[in-house]
Parts: structure tokens; C-alpha cells; sequence
């Protein structure tokens, strides 16, 4: 340790320029501080190597053996740290020279030149003409390090002390991928302005220049050299510039290399006393900018959010900032609905819990646009050509058919801002719209189906995830995905048969009629029983009309120079009725013919899987049945959806009137003086009862409908008595006959059965009170309490009266199918007409419409009538002939291809 000499001058150690030579800056003096090289004195260092370029042509950009170890000793030790210096010029010398001594305290500080030279890093000039006692101790302390091999003294070949430097990559795009993303140990070597620094990468010693991501410093004016021009002041440039040298001037760090500009890079540094872009922001010595953004892998929303600071504080160069961004309050800033409806690739129709209804705009996006439209030889630009934007813009289809996938689903929606009305299109609400944890928008620009809109740099007005979707698209163009692919893609080629009348018939309507159901999505409702299809599969629109129904007109606005015309009662009911089912929705439909113009397609439409929209819109209320249905497979499931809505006065059945009151008393006069006179005919003593379950023979099981509440009651108690006292499993032992508790499948609830067989493995029994019957495991099954074995079975068994089921199996599960159908979820009348080995036979009779079942199913060819010879049943068994031969006659369902009975088939009544 040498004692400093007094009268030093203080300094921070801004850089080390070789292994003796520094550059010291001073005290600030109202700007950036003062700076001074500092030579060392008595010795020379190797030589580093310069970069390539300009005057540098020679072979100095290799360095000489032991330079980089010596300005690494320096550098380790100086950088950042309190030094003082002696300085003096020597005569014919344009360079001061020195001593530097390391510490905070002068008397006590460490003689740099004394420590580098006893590393034997540099080499002491033996001048004859210098006698200095300084000198004499700097060559006692080399011959010292010669002694002990140390630095450049030692042993090692010289050529392992060069750094081979790769100045140039030649390939920046392949660097950066074969990076992936991890952190590189870094030193920065120059600071260009505040936003830009070269930097060596280790241990490769690439050297590259780095602009970092996501923001931008005020640059320097270049010279015609390429170098700052002095007579030009950028504000807060070399403010910037010193804010960055300060701090990171040939520092260890850690470089994300993130994209490529050109031949420079850009990635984020990372810094172990905080992020440098961040603290530029606060400081307001630079700002956010988007592309460079849309590359950084984390942190966008801390570089916001400390530029947002800046701009509260108005600081630098913020100065004269004004803020436009709007803020919004209450259920239009934040709500949740369903999408009822979407758009061309930009925005959703959403409808709240309220019922209200909103056109939701994706924040910050734009969705593919028509290419630009090149001036022809005359310099004019050809006019638009495109009708129909959907089908013609390459991917605009495709991004339509990406949130056409929301129909029907929840969604979030955030209010980011209202962009204005301009050019004759209304204000925009956009919102960032989130389905769970996913952005819609970010979604879609990360598939190629949309572009990120650019804005001004103080234009705040954007997405609140703005930077994501920037990260998006970055990602998408990379890898080439839909509009940022190189290959220009061909638009979806539709023929609109909605205009094309003359090719429905002929190219197209053969194969339609041929399909059972042919695939859709229905893209405009016009009213509640005409749309228009797009058909995919024959890539053609075509309007399509409701089969089987009339439906009330909705109300047409003006178009065209038509005049507005007003809609029938309901008609705007059924429009919307329809149009929440089916619009933009995936259905099924089966062509039956066109209307008489040939303008038009009729046919039957379903969707939700398989729910008859004809049927759907009879049973509202909303339409009635055509005459025209009554040939249709579907007229039975129309007919019971229009008597349901009629009962239930619904819609255009609001003020429907069955009978008068008048009539009613006549009838039941009429019956009360038949009876009297004819004690022997059939008694008729309807009861009311739901049909529980039905059997492939035709038997049913009913529970009267003044019982559900008792049942209900019963049901609940046994449940109770079950979840209070479990029963144990394998304590119960089934018996045929026995009456037990067992548990259903479908809804893991305990009834009332009893066992009907017992095998090893399963029990097979019969819901008392319902008249099903399973198969179950003897873990199901449990002792009945005594409590719940007194009341009677709630279900009881008929069969259908006067009724014989067809000889072929595929007749009898249609009429099975058909019987099912028709007694499902109803209340019916029954009235016992007779019984047959001990089992009632009965008629059922819908309380509405008067509709005997078992005649209905006879007329429509289902089943046969039991010629039976009671004298009560005569009347009725002629009625149902009746039926009988008019399904014959006009080859109804079996009798499709002639009579299917035969003369002595006793099964069929032959010889009764």
C-alpha cells in the first residue's frame, strides 16, 4: 500500500479503456459532469482490439495477448467506484497522464498503477530520463511478478490470451432463435443513446448492437460521418444517454435477445438493481413503443405502467402531455351475457342478464381487409367489386366461423374505450371480451384471422391487453398463419341461388331431395319461418321456407324504395324466437320440393340436435299447422303441438275459444238422457291420469292425477328415512315377490319395487308406483320400511282397448314409438271399456282436443282394430272400423303396399 500524495482531485470511474487507460467523470456541474482520460503512468498496456469500420482497416481489431485480462482487472475492480488521480500534460503530448487510487478515503487509497503492474499485466517504461522513486517501485514490483510467473510473465502460450471476437453475425433472425429466449451474460462496452447499446456477448465475445425492447429514447443527430452532430440538440437525449451510461457502462448483465431490426437486435437487459427500460419510463427519458413491444416475453405491463407515471407527472417528455383516455362506470363498463350473434371478424352481439342486447366490438383489432386496389393505366382506382365481403376477403370466413364458435356461450366484457363516430359510421363500443380465461380478441389475432391496430404514440385510447395481442400477432406473423401467410389465399366461391333462381332445381335440388338431412348454418332470419343457408358442402346461400306451418308476417322496414310495412300480431315473436335458435347456428335440414316461384326452398329444419323448429314454433304458439302438413310424417307431433298451445292459450291461441258454454250443457244434457234410455250401452267415466310407462305390447301404466302430490309426499319420506338410517349393504337378501326398496339408475334415488326375479349376480325388478322395470346389483336393493308398505301402488297396468298390434317387428316399434309420442308429458282421460285375462283394457282421450288415441293411432295406419262382440262396445268398434278402412283406403302407414291381413289370422279378428 503507497500513501496518496495530497492535492487530489475525486472522481467516478465511468469506464476503463485498456488496461492503462480510464476515463474519470467529475462533479456534476448544472449538466451532464465533466470527464477526463486518465493515462497511467510509467506503463504501457497490451492493446485491445477495435472494431471494424471506417478508419479501422488494419489488423488491430484482434487484440494483443493479455489486453482483455488486463482491462478486466481494471474493470472489475474501477467501474462505478470513488477514485483520486494526479494529472499532468507532458510537454508535446496531447494526452494526460496520471495516478489513480482506489477508495473513498485519499490517505489511505490503493495505487492502481503499483496493483495492475504487480498482476504482471502491463509492462513498466524503463526511460532513462525518468528517475522518479515512483518508477524505481513500479520496476521493483514487475521484476517481482516476472519472479513469480504471474500475467503476461508466465508460462502459457500467448495465443491463449486473444479473444476470438466475432464482430458481425451473419445470420441475426438464427442467433436470436438458437438463443430460445434464456438469458446471456453481457458487458456492456457502449452506450449510444438511451435506448440503443452494444454489447459483448459471453463467452463468445459476440458483439452486437441492442435496441432495447419495448421503448425509445431521444436519438442523436447524425453528421454526414455518422457521427452525433454537436451543433444539433435533441432534448433529453444526452440526458438519457448519461441516465444508461451511469448505470450499465461496461456492467455484467444479462441480455434476452428477442427479435432482430435490421442487423440489430432487440431484447431486454436484465439488470440486478432493477429494469433500465422501467426506470427510463418513470423518468420520463423515454417511451413505450409498440412493435418493439410486441417481442418482449414478459413485463410489457411494468414498462406501461412506468411510462403511466411519467405522464401523470408530466415529466420531460411528458412535459405538455394530455391525457385522452375516458373512463367509464357502472354495468356498461363490466357485464356478463351470452353471444346471440357475430360479425365480420371484429365484433359480437351479446345480450345481458336483463334481456338487453349490445354490439360488442373487439378492442384494438381490425379483420382481414380487402387487398389495396392498384390504379390502372389511366391512374384511376378500378371501383369496389366485392358484394359480398364474408365470402370474397381471404379470411374474413374464417375469422367470421372462429367466433361463430361463441353463439351461445358466456362471456366477459370490459369497456376499454368508445371510438367516436367518422365517415358515416356510429360511435363503437369496444370491449376486451373474455370466455373464461381466454381472450377473444387475442385468440383471433393469434390464429392470423386479425391484425392489431397501430396507434399514436401518446394515443392511450387501446385494449387494456393491447400488448398482449401485440405479443399475438408477432407470434402469428411469424410462423405465417392466416393473413400473414406468404401464399395469397383464393376466397371461398359461393353461388348465391338466392339470386341464381333457375339452378336450384336443376343442379341442385335432386341430390337435396335424395339426402335424408343435409348439414347448414343459417346466416340471415327474414321472419320466424324464412332464412337464408349457407350449405357448405355445395358451398351455395339458398332461402329456405319452414315446411308444414303458417307463420305470422314481421314487421319489414324500408329498403329499396319499399315502403315500411307493418308486421301481423306475433309475427315479430316469431321472428325473434327463431332467430335466438337458429341464427349463425349449425342445423340439419331436409329439402322436400320449392315454392311455386322456384325462388325458394321447402323443407323441414332441425337444430339443438334434434328439435323440429316447425313443431318448436306450433307448440309457442307462434304458428299454426298447414293443411299441407297432413301428408307429412311430422303432422301427428304438429297437431299435438298446436292442440298444447291452444290449451295452454298461447300467443295467437291467446283469445281461442273451444266451445260455449251453451254447447257444453247441450252435450252433457244429450249424454245424461242416453244413459237413461240404454242402461246396456258403454259406460263412459273418464278419469284423469298420466301415463307413466308403455310397454312394446302396448300395455301402459298411469297414476291418477289427483295422487302426484301424495306420491310426491310418500317419495320424500322414504328418501329421508334412507339419508337419516343408510341401509347397510349385503344385509338385505331379495326374494321374488319380496316389496323392497331399491335405488334407480338414472337418478341414484330410492323407490318403492318389488323383486320379480333373482339371479346369482343382478335382481330384476318393478318400480310399483311408475310401472318401469330394471335390472340392478343386490347393493341397490334394501328392506322396505313397514312405515312405507301400507299405501296401494300408485301405477296401474291397462292395455289399449280394441287395439291388435301389426305382424312385423318394424311395424311394431313404429306404432310403440308413435303411442309413446303421443302420451308423453300429458294428462289424459281414461275410460275402462273392458277386461282380457284379468288385465282392464282402456281408451285414452286427449281433455283438449277430444282425440281418442287408439282411433288416432288406427287412422293413421299404425295399428289394427280388435273386432270384439260386447254389445256396449259395437258403436266403438265400428267407429274405430271406420278408422281402420279409411287408413286402408288411403294406404296409411302398414297399409303403405295393399292389405297385410289375411282371412283366417285369428289374431287379426277372423272369425270373430
Amino acid at each position: 500500500m503507497t500513501a496518496a500524495p495530497p492535492q487530489l482531485k475525486w472522481g467516478i470511474v465511468k469506464q476503463v479503456l485498456s488496461g492503462d487507460s480510464i476515463i474519470i467523470r467529475g462533479q456534476p456541474q448544472g449538466g451532464p459532469p465533466p470527464e477526463k482520460q486518465i493515462n497511467f503512468s510509467y506503463v504501457v498496456a497490451p492493446k485491445l482490439a477495435r472494431r471494424p469500420g471506417g478508419a479501422n482497416t488494419g489488423d488491430d481489431n484482434r487484440d494483443e495477448p493479455w489486453a482483455w485480462e488486463a482491462r478486466e482487472f481494471l474493470r472489475k475492480k474501477l467501474i462505478g467506484e470513488d477514485v483520486y488521480f494526479t494529472c499532468e500534460r507532458p510537454q508535446k503530448s496531447t494526452r494526460d497522464y496520471g495516478v489513480v487510487y482506489l477508495g473513498k478515503d485519499a490517505a489511505t487509497a490503493q495505487n492502481i498503477t503499483e496493483l495492475i503492474v504487480a498482476e504482471g499485466l502491463v509492462t513498466v517504461r524503463r526511460d532513462s530520463s525518468h528517475t522518479a522513486p515512483e518508477l524505481a517501485k513500479l520496476i521493483e514490483l514487475e521484476e517481482a511478478a516476472k519472479s513469480a510467473g504471474k500475467g503476461k510473465w508466465g508460462n502459457s502460450q500467448p495465443s491463449d490470451h486473444v479473444r476470438n471476437i466475432k464482430w458481425t453475425q451473419e445470420n441475426p433472425r438464427n442467433f436470436v432463435e438458437h438463443a430460445h429466449g434464456k438469458p446471456i451474460k453481457a458487458i456492456i462496452e457502449h452506450v449510444r443513446d438511451g435506448s440503443t447499446i452494444r454489447a459483448f456477448l459471453l463467452p463468445d465475445f459476440n458483439y452486437i448492437t441492442l435496441i432495447m425492447s419495448g421503448i425509445r429514447c431521444p436519438g442523436f443527430k447524425l453528421d454526414s460521418e455518422g457521427k452525433p452532430d454537436p451543433s444539433v440538440t435533441v432534448p433529453f437525449a444526452e440526458e438519457a444517454r448519461y441516465f444508461v451510461e451511469s448505470r450499465l457502462l461496461q456492467r455484467d448483465v444479462e441480455i434476452v435477445l428477442e427479435s432482430v431490426n435490421n442487423a440489430n437486435f432487440v431484447g431486454s437487459i436484465l439488470f440486478p438493481k432493477g429494469n433500465i427500460a422501467e426506470a427510463l419510463l418513470r423518468e420520463g427519458f423515454a417511451k413505450c413503443v409498440d412493435w418493439s413491444m410486441a417481442f418482449m416475453k414478459s413485463g410489457a405491463e411494468k414498462l406501461r405502467a412506468a411510462e403511466k407515471q411519467a405522464k401523470e407527472k408530466r415529466l420531460r417528455l411528458w412535459k405538455d402531455y394530455q391525457s385522452n383516455v375516458q373512463s367509464f362506470t357502472g354495468k356498461e363498463k363490466d357485464f356478463y351475457g351470452t353471444v346471440v350473434e357475430v360479425y365480420n371478424g371484429d365484433a359480437v352481439s351479446v345480450k345481458s342478464s336483463s334481456g338487453a342486447t349490445k354490439k360488442v366490438f373487439l378492442a384494438s383489432i381490425r379483420p382481414p381487409r380487402e387487398a389495396a386496389r392498384v390504379a390502372g393505366e389511366d391512374g384511376k382506382v378500378p371501383p369496389r367489386t366485392k358484394t359480398r365481403p364474408l365470402y370474397e376477403i381471404p379470411w374474413m370466413f374464417e375469422a367470421r366461423e372462429h367466433l361463430r364458435k361463441l353463439i351461445g356461450k358466456k362471456v366477459h366484457c370490459v369497456l376499454d374505450y368508445i371510438s367516436p363516430a367518422r365517415d358515416n359510421f356510429p360511435e363503437k363500443y369496444c370491449y376486451t371480451v373474455t370466455m373464461g380465461k381466454t381472450n377473444i380478441a387475442e385468440q383471433l389475432v393469434q390464429e392470423g384471422l386479425a391484425t392489431v391496430v397501430r396507434y399514436r404514440q401518446d394515443d392511450d385510447q387501446r385494449s387494456s391487453q393491447y400488448d398482449a395481442l401485440l405479443g399475438a400477432e408477432a407470434q402469428a406473423s411469424k410462423t405465417g398463419k392466416g393473413v400473414h401467410g406468404k401464399k395469397e389465399k383464393t376466397a371461398h366461391r359461393i353461388t348465391d341461388l338466392t339470386v341464381e333462381h333457375s339452378r336450384i332445381k336443376h343442379q341442385y335440388l335432386p341430390s337435396w331431395l335424395r339426402a335424408l338431412k343435409t348439414d347448414g348454418i343459417v346466416e340471415f332470419v327474414a321472419s320466424g319461418s324464412r332464412f337464408r343457408i349457407l350449405i357448405p358442402k355445395d358451398s351455395c346461400l339458398v332461402t329456405f321456407l319452414l315446411a308444414g306451418i303458417s307463420c305470422p308476417r314481421s314487421a319489414r322496414p324500408a329498403a329499396n324504395g319499399v315502403n315500411a310495412q307493418e308486421g301481423e300480431a306475433y309475427g315479430d315473436d316469431a321472428l325473434n324466437f327463431t332467430r335466438e335458435r337458429i341464427l349463425q347456428r349449425d342445423v340439419s335440414v331436409h329439402m322436400e320440393g320449392t315454392d311455386k316461384a322456384g325462388t325458394s326452398v321447402i323443407g323441414w329444419l332441425w337444430t339443438d340436435g334434434n328439435v323440429n323448429l316447425s313443431v318448436a314454433l306450433v307448440e309457442e304458439g307462434l304458428a299454426t299447422v298447414h293443411f299441407t302438413a297432413e301428408k307429412s310424417e311430422y303432422y301427428r307431433a304438429l297437431k299435438t303441438a298446436e292442440d298444447s298451445a291452444k290449451a295452454k292459450r298461447k300467443n295467437i291461441w291467446s283469445t281461442y275459444v273451444e266451445e260455449t258454454e251453451v254447447e257444453k250443457e247441450r252435450a252433457d244434457g244429450e249424454t245424461e238422457e242416453k244413459d237413461e234410455e240404454k242402461t246396456t250401452e258403454r259406460k263412459v267415466n273418464h278419469e284423469k291420469v298420466v301415463v307413466t310407462e308403455v310397454t312394446s305390447e302396448l300395455h301402459f301404466f298411469v297414476q291418477h292425477a289427483e295422487q302426484g302430490t301424495k306420491l310426491e309426499t310418500l317419495m320424500a319420506k322414504l328418501r329421508q328415512d334412507f339419508t337419516a338410517s343408510p341401509p347397510i349393504v349385503g344385509v338385505y337378501t331379495p326374494k321374488r315377490g319380496d316389496l323392497c326398496a331399491a335405488k334407480f339408475t338414472e337418478d341414484d334415488e330410492w323407490y318403492r319395487a318389488r323383486v320379480e326375479r333373482v339371479t346369482k349376480t343382478n335382481v330384476s325388478v318393478s318400480y310399483i308406483d311408475y310401472g318401469n322395470k330394471e335390472v340392478l346389483p343386490t347393493s341397490r336393493l334394501a328392506m322396505l320400511p313397514p312405515a312405507f308398505t301400507t299405501d296401494k301402488p300408485y301405477a296401474t297396468e291397462f292395455a289399449l282397448a280394441l287395439i291388435l298390434l301389426p305382424p312385423d317387428d318394424e311395424d311394431k316399434s313404429e306404432a310403440y314409438k308413435t303411442f309413446v309420442k303421443d302420451v308423453s308429458n300429458r294428462t289424459l282421460l281414461l275410460n275402462v271399456e273392458y277386461k282380457a285375462n284379468s288385465l282392464a283394457h282402456a281408451t285414452l282421450q286427449d281433455p283438449t282436443t277430444k282425440v281418442d288415441l287408439g282411433k288416432a293411432l288406427i287412422s293413421d295406419g299404425f295399428v289394427l282394430c280388435e273386432k270384439r262382440r260386447e254389445g256396449k262396445l259395437s258403436k266403438l268398434v265400428e267407429e274405430y272400423k271406420e278408422a281402420e278402412a279409411a287408413a286402408r283406403k288411403g294406404h296409411n302407414g302398414i297399409w303403405e303396399y295393399g292389405d297385410i291381413t289375411e282371412d283366417d289370422a285369428k289374431e287379426f279378428g277372423a272369425g270373430r
